[in-house]
């Protein structure tokens, strides 16, 4: 059920219940409806996303990073760029927010079941990526092998560091990289693109989720082609500017698709028709 289903216009309330400032620049707010029903009630799928709305300022478009099967809270994790992130950054415990969702599709977890999964992640972008990992460890015996790819400019700039030994601990491969050398990082050291060609994952029997900066994308989404998979063995999310979430306003367009209903999950397949618009 959706939180908004009798009108997609109108939010619902919602309480800041945790903060966690992820890095300098992330902070990842854990919120819960305010209606009791409503939260009991409310479901979405991995990948589906949520408008959050600061009142008397905007509001702006986050991927909900809980995984469905965990939902003692909502998650969203918001990186500091404009009026309403940093709006939101200044919000503190006990405040209320304005949550229209879900919106906009989800990865397709059916079709992954037996496979063995890749995400490649950068930055800001694992958000997306954390939703559909924790899923799919919280489902562990529907899918294969496990291999994540993550990486950011510095160690202060990898979001969910809290995490990795639990992930790690799963039984799934973490493969962690920064830009650059730094004091006391014992893990890889480059660009992401590089450690996918490093670690090159054989595309046998799996599937390929990435999502990050779209630099970081298109050379991802090469090196995934090099490796030689398939189009539709590889999957991302895209990012665009969406102002009504439900493919009205026309804002989040390309072409004939609107990212807010037909995406923000694509497949590579989808991608290649699109490409020349984004």
């Amino acid at each position: 059920m959706t939180a908004s289903a009798h009108n997609p216009y109108r939010p619902e309330l919602a309480t800041i219940q945790e903060i966690i400032q992820e890095t300098p620049t992330i902070r990842t707010f854990r919120v819960v409806l305010n209606d009791e029903e409503k939260m009991r009630r409310f479901s979405f799928q991995p990948g589906q996303v949520g408008q959050l709305s600061v009142f008397g300022v905007g509001e702006s478009t986050f991927v909900i990073n809980s995984p469905p099967t965990r939902k003692d809270y909502l998650q969203f994790s918001v990186m500091r760029a404009g009026e309403v992130t940093q709006r939101l950054h200044q919000l503190s415990l006990g405040d209320q927010i304005g949550v229209r969702a879900p919106l906009g599709n989800s990865f397709p977890i059916e079709d992954m079941k037996g496979h063995n999964i890749l995400f490649v992640g950068g930055g800001i972008g694992m958000a997306p990526l954390r939703t559909l990992l924790l899923y799919m460890l919280d489902n562990r015996q529907d899918y294969g092998n496990i291999t994540v790819i993550y990486g950011a400019r510095s160690p202060e700039d990898l979001s969910y560091g809290y995490e990795f030994d639990k992930w790690r601990t799963s039984g799934m491969d973490l493969v962690l990289t920064i830009d650059r050398e730094s004091p006391g990082w014992k893990e890889r050291v480059g660009f992401v693109p590089t450690i996918l060609a490093e670690v090159a994952p054989t595309p046998f029997n799996r599937i390929a989720i990435t999502c990050g900066p779209p630099i970081m994308i298109k050379f991802v989404l090469a090196g995934l082609k090099e490796l030689e998979y398939e189009d539709h063995q590889i999957i991302t999310t895209l990012e665009r500017r969406m102002k009504c979430g439900i493919g009205i306003c026309g804002r989040c367009n390309i072409g004939t698709k609107y990212v807010c209903v037909d995406g923000p999950v694509f497949s590579y397949e989808q991608l290649r028709h699109m490409v020349p618009e984004l």
